[in-house]
């Protein structure tokens, strides 16, 4: 059995939901909502939408996580919540600033009719973490973990062609452990 490479699991640019970085949070949506439509059977449903700059490079993600995010912005008030966790700060406490910036009084549908007003720059995680296309499983495996992201950006030379996902290797790496004797 031949080892299959980067490429053979990523999933190509023109098949994933892709925006200008000048696109609003509602434009990102219905891009990640048509893409989800188009996509090809039995794959992994897509969670995340890249932003491009004005010469097509692609410099951010937006998952599902940064879109709820970006809907609620008073918790940037708060800072990084799970860095408070982390530090020893109780969950009490960080329950009671949620109540104090009184999180959750909103309508959901206000709070989505916001979409249009906030650009993705603004919600983007920016991405610096890349594999080439020709590379192992192994070395995926070991970006993936060591960057802690739920995909990284495939490039064949300068050029982005793809987006691996931990999914789609988890996937892969599942279907090895099966076959294993």
């Amino acid at each position: 059995m031949e080892n299959k490479l980067v490429r053979d699991l990523m999933v190509p640019i023109e098949e994933y939901a892709v925006v200008d970085e000048t696109a609003s949070l509602h434009e990102a949506f219905l891009a990640l909502d048509n893409a989800l439509m188009a996509m090809p059977a039995g794959r992994q449903p897509y969670r995340a939408v890249l932003v491009q700059n004005a010469e097509g490079k692609v410099v951010g993600k937006i998952g599902q996580l940064s879109f709820l995010k970006a809907l609620e912005p008073k918790y940037d008030a708060l800072g990084d919540v799970g860095s408070l966790s982390r530090a020893g700060v109780s969950a009490g406490f960080i329950s009671s600033m949620m109540d104090h910036y009184r999180f959750f009084q909103d309508d959901i549908r206000d709070m989505c009719t916001q979409a249009k007003n906030i650009k993705v720059t603004d919600a983007m995680h920016t991405i610096t973490e890349k594999i080439d296309a020709d590379s192992e499983l192994a070395e995926a495996m070991h970006k993936i973990v060591m960057f802690q992201t739920l995909s990284i950006l495939v490039v064949d030379g300068e050029e982005v062609v793809g987006l691996l996902r931990l999914a789609d290797l988890f996937d892969e790496i599942a279907e090895i452990i099966r076959n294993i004797n």
